[in-house]
């Protein structure tokens, strides 16, 4: 597999053992609860009652089983984790540099695209401003007025776009590579299911193996 086939496995195998960990999780999954109800002692001709609290999940007698699937699963992504470190290591490019790199070229170019569509303006606030004056008893009071606002850019906008082609020429020069990173780089790691298959089908061949 390539690296893109990669890390789309690697979430897989994240989303799956998620799942286990959830059914491990559930106290009402990995415990039974026995009620016994002693009517008798209330009622002479009464019968005693014990009932079991069902677990909601169909997995809660192969609990075991999905202990035992968890750490197949981690073992897994284990070997995955390893075949895709060594196919990063034979990359021209320190992949995870450069993504984390790249991604933040892009929030500066968004910046700066900002920055260049801003334009200088003026406008007349309507009442906007407020004052204060002594009226003909001698009291302070507030009074309005309109505001003209002007508002102008500070900054050079031809050195902005300028700095904003070139942060997008090599924004998008990085990303090409990296997408022919993601499809070239090889993956050693045979993958032991089906990345469409659902947690049932993978746990079912699982437990196959086992007998």
């Amino acid at each position: 597999m390539n690296l893109k086939e990669a890390f789309r496995y690697q979430n897989k195998l994240q989303a799956l053992m998620d799942e286990a960990q959830s059914l491990l999780g559930r106290d009402s999954n990995v415990t039974k609860v026995q009620n016994t109800y002693p009517r008798k002692k209330v009622m002479a001709e009464a019968e005693n009652e014990t009932t079991i609290d069902i677990s909601p999940t169909e997995y809660c007698e192969q609990i075991t089983d999905v202990v035992g699937f968890l750490l197949y699963l981690l073992d897994k992504h284990e070997a995955l984790a390893k075949g895709i470190r060594a196919a990063k290591n034979g990359l021209p490019i320190d992949m995870d540099s450069e993504v984390s790199l790249n991604s933040r070229r892009q929030h500066i170019a968004a910046t700066f695209q900002h920055m260049s569509e801003l334009r200088s303006s003026e406008v007349t606030v309507p009442n906007g401003g407020v004052g204060y004056r002594f009226n003909t008893d001698g009291n302070q009071v507030s009074y309005k007025c309109d505001v003209k606002r002007v508002t102008t850019i500070n900054f050079d906008r031809n050195v902005i776009r300028k700095h904003l082609a070139e942060m997008n020429r090599k924004a998008d020069s990085v990303s090409a590579e990296l997408d022919r990173c993601m499809v070239n780089a090889k993956v050693d790691f045979e993958p032991p299911f089906d990345v469409n298959d659902s947690f049932a089908d993978v746990f079912a061949a699982y437990l196959w193996k086992q007998e």
